[in-house]
């Protein structure tokens, strides 16, 4: 197909052929015979995007379930209500997403016992790493005597659990309209069938996005089970059979652990820390140093960042998802969603990440904001070295994203909504 009239982010005019990669980048490019033209009518073309942390399965699973944080629910209640009128999927299951004790407190099988006991009933933490089950639902996956119902992501319950079949051409075609052309899925779990699942639909076309994974070197840390011997061996042991390692950190001491443990097994190029939501500022040489890429959620800043400016004590809030200091260190960075444990849109972690602001319209940490450029640039990177800008060049994928703004303005608004067309691997979707 040909792009004509575009607008590169640098400003310059230029037609775009692409059919899989880029193949010609010119100031006046002549249609071929039957050739495919897209008038981009003075409009910006960057890469497409690239959510570099998303959970696919699970985003598919939550169009379906009922969601019960604290933008929904704001009491016990309310949770009870939603639990109620929830709708009870095949296989018997009331499943709930989203849920934070600010909407209605601590949860366990005693309370939701309370709450809902006529099914079984499977609530997931906001955080993705911990689930609440009734009485019933415990009954369901085997654990009848469980004694409070909160089970963790490094347990084998969930393989009780008949997963559903989950349509993810939904979600396929919501990050088509936000310009997104590829993910990278951090399952940890994911296993050799759900690649294969996975490569199957994006071949035959229920997919559009290219997918990555990090399994099997994804890990989830815990504060109240982290070995530091335990995981130097696991990451040793991981760079020998498969390559790099990505690693969970959402709280300092995590992060510490998992830089000692890099430290000791010797780093892999491809080695990742996923979210570094707090970084303590004596850690950012380290990571610098030690050369591993930092994927973060700048997004959630805008998502929670009234309740951490709440519950974090002033003199912590500096290392909440840093951005710019990170950059400023030397480290390596990029950008992703946490798509569904976030919102889906990449425009909005990049207003977040340029803006720093919470829904309550106050600022959290105004020195971590960087450029609109720097923050598009970090969703654009390569699927295997994220911190590396795909370009408008030829040679480069034919993933390209057509917005109906000129550069300035795709800038100054950084808003889905300009998004006109997505062109994964050479092939148009056109936004209605």
């Amino acid at each position: 197909m040909l792009i004509q009239r575009a607008r590169l982010l640098d400003g310059r005019g230029a037609d775009i052929r692409v059919t899989s990669h880029i193949e010609e980048v010119a100031d006046t490019l002549t249609p071929w015979l039957a050739e495919t033209v897209l008038d981009a009518a003075g409009g910006t073309v960057i890469p497409g995007l690239h959510d570099h942390h998303v959970h696919l399965r699970a985003a598919a699973a939550a169009l379906d379930s009922v969601q019960v944080g604290p933008a929904k629910v704001h009491s016990r209640e309310e949770l009870s209500q939603a639990l109620a009128q929830a709708p009870v999927g095949v296989d018997g299951w009331i499943r709930a997403v989203g849920y934070h004790e600010t909407a209605a407190g601590p949860l366990d099988r005693a309370t939701l016992d309370e709450l809902f006991d006529s099914a079984p009933v499977r609530i997931q933490h906001r955080s993705g790493v911990l689930w609440f089950l009734n009485s019933a639902g415990l009954a369901a996956v085997g654990l009848p005597d469980h004694p409070d119902g909160r089970l963790r992501s490094y347990d084998s319950w969930s393989d009780a659990v008949a997963r559903r079949d989950t349509n993810l051409a939904t979600i396929s075609k919501r990050l088509l309209g936000y310009g997104v052309t590829g993910v990278t899925d951090a399952t940890p779990a994911l296993g050799a069938d759900d690649i294969v699942t996975l490569t199957e639909e994006h071949r035959h076309g229920g997919l559009h996005q290219g997918v990555h994974w990090l399994a099997p070197g994804k890990r989830i840390l815990h504060d109240d089970s982290l070995d530091l011997d335990e995981l130097t061996g696991w990451i040793a042991e991981r760079h020998r059979v498969s390559g790099a390692v990505a690693l969970h950190c959402v709280t300092a001491g995590q992060l510490v652990v998992s830089l000692a443990a890099l430290r000791a097994a010797g780093a892999h190029p491809g080695d990742r820390i996923e979210h570094a939501a707090v970084v303590p500022a004596d850690s950012l040489a380290e990571l610098a140093d030690i050369g591993v890429l930092v994927v973060t959620q700048p997004n959630f800043v805008a998502e929670r960042g009234d309740q951490y400016l709440a519950d974090v004590e002033p003199a912590d809030q500096p290392a909440l998802w840093r951005l710019a200091s990170l950059l400023d260190a030397g480290v390596r960075v990029a950008l992703s969603t946490d798509l569904p444990f976030g919102g889906a849109d990449p425009w909005a972690a990049m207003r977040a990440a340029t803006r720093r602001t919470a829904p309550s319209g106050a600022v959290l940490n105004a020195d971590e904001c960087v450029s609109a450029t720097t923050a598009l640039t970090m969703f654009t990177g390569h699927a295997e070295r994220p911190d590396v800008p795909r370009t408008v060049e030829p040679g480069q994928p034919g993933d390209l994203c057509v917005l109906g703004a000129p550069p300035a303005d795709v800038l100054d608004v950084l808003d889905a909504e300009l998004v006109t067309a997505t062109i994964v691997g050479g092939h148009p979707h056109v936004r209605n």
